[in-house]
């Protein structure tokens, strides 16, 4: 028999319950896999980022996996998660924080203390100083930063350790160095007359740890993606050009809007002698993009923006800055998940909205906002493979155990990295963003 359409408005936030409609018959569409309905459990013990647009991305073999799931939390249904959730978050009571991504599941979001990007989330943590526990309902190098900017006594939790990143995967420690070492040969590590070092590194925020703790080494930066135009501002006061990593789009999008020639930012490729370039175009180079990509946003092409305004004229297509440059071009706006959320809510009713991001948060806004027409850019259901393996069943463990006064999933950066790492975060801190084309200040990814 066929599952009903939900009736409660916030049902339609639920990718999973879309997915389970689809397969069951009761609603049109597609997926990009047809194992994003299955419980994330069944790939813990496979190698790889899970179903969704991670899922062809070669993961490095020293990759966190998770553990099995205790078969209680299998087993249970939907609405007994829920409610184990409830009684454990109830008996924590402030002795946990829950921080939820904007790319969540709706399950997950709906028991979050604080929802939004990762930057926002780090910093919302610092609010609950009584909290013993951070559970981070969103990916690895999330769980790092709040680890980094957490107090000492508070312990950081990621409730499914196989929550990675493809795309801060991209950008290895021993491949960047390996890259800056190439580059200190051609340009020198000494600083020019004007003051200037030859390189300023700038890591995005979705990144290692360790990467991080690079560039605050090496005179650096970390950015997000709405103060990405100022950080660079910031780094070439200080130097000559700028080594950026790990996204390449938002590198290349932000240049643009800077002026910058595509002819002087090339693309470095890890795995090629000075990146796949001659000694001439690095030497002209103001911004080295490393290879890497969100497969999520790497989804999202002209075409679908030009279908979306074919059938609704005067639509507003709003994409985030780590879309392809093309795609970013073709949109009315770019800017962050918060910048996204902002815009929206800010619209006045009637308003009609393509946009280019992950699923979770589209689906989210359109259930949160019926007073708009708000739909997903790519019609095919294809969410961030990482953030979906966080399921309520591994939520409901982490909060039981702390319960039982265990601690499982414990993410710890140590103490030289962590030192590191936070001197480049609190150099990103002075940098106030401020607004380039097509997007307004916010404060993340």
């Amino acid at each position: 028999m066929p599952t009903r359409e939900p009736t409660d408005p916030r049902e339609h936030a639920s990718v999973d319950r879309a997915l389970q409609l689809i397969t069951a018959g009761a609603r049109a569409g597609s997926s990009c896999s047809s194992s994003l309905t299955e419980d994330p459990w069944t790939f813990d013990a496979i190698p790889g980022y899970g179903p969704g647009a991670s899922m062809s991305d070669p993961i490095p073999d020293d990759a966190p996996r998770q553990g099995s799931l205790p078969p209680e939390y299998r087993k249970a249904t939907d609405e007994e998660l829920h409610g184990r959730i409830l009684a454990a978050k109830a008996a924590l009571g402030e002795r946990v924080v829950v921080l939820g991504h904007f790319y969540q599941r709706d399950e997950i979001v709906q028991h979050a203390d604080f929802v939004g990007d990762s930057f926002q989330l780090a910093n919302a943590a610092r609010t609950r100083p009584a909290a013993e526990a951070i559970v981070f309902c969103g990916v690895h190098f999330m769980a790092e930063t709040a680890d980094i900017v957490s107090a000492p006594h508070q312990k950081v939790i990621l409730p499914n350790l196989a929550a990675g990143c493809s795309m801060a995967d991209m950008a290895e420690l021993d491949a960047v160095t390996d890259c800056w070492e190439q580059l200190e040969e051609i340009f020198g590590s000494a600083t020019h007359r004007d003051g200037c070092a030859p390189v300023i590194p700038v890591t995005y925020m979705n990144s290692s740890a360790a990467l991080k703790a690079f560039v605050g080494e090496h005179g650096g930066i970390v950015c997000t993606s709405s103060n990405a135009d100022a950080v660079l501002e910031w780094a070439f006061e200080r130097g000559q050009r700028v080594l950026f990593f790990p996204d390449q789009h938002l590198g290349r999008n932000t240049g643009r809007a800077r002026g910058i020639p595509l002819t002087q930012m090339p693309l470095w490729n890890p795995h090629l002698p000075l990146g796949g370039n001659t000694r001439e175009q690095l030497l002209e180079a103001r911004i080295l993009l490393w290879h890497g990509f969100c497969s999520v946003h790497r989804r999202f092409t002209v075409d679908q923006i030009d279908r979306a305004r074919a059938e609704y004229p005067g639509a507003h297509v709003i994409v985030h800055p780590e879309c392809p440059m093309e795609v970013v071009d073709a949109a009315d706006s770019a800017g962050s998940t918060d910048f996204i959320v902002k815009a929206i809510s800010a619209a006045p009713p009637g308003s009609v909205f393509a946009i280019g991001t992950e699923i979770n948060l589209v689906q989210r806004l359109a259930a949160e906002h019926p007073e708009h027409t708000i739909f997903c850019l790519d019609p095919v259901i294809c969410p961030c493979s990482t953030m979906y393996r966080i399921h309520p069943g591994y939520l409901a463990w982490v909060l039981e155990s702390l319960v039982e006064g265990d601690t499982v999933n414990r993410i710890t950066v140590d103490p030289d990295t962590a030192e590191k790492a936070g001197v480049a975060l609190e150099r990103m801190l002075s940098v106030a963003p401020r607004p380039i084309a097509g997007s307004t200040s916010g404060k993340g990814n």
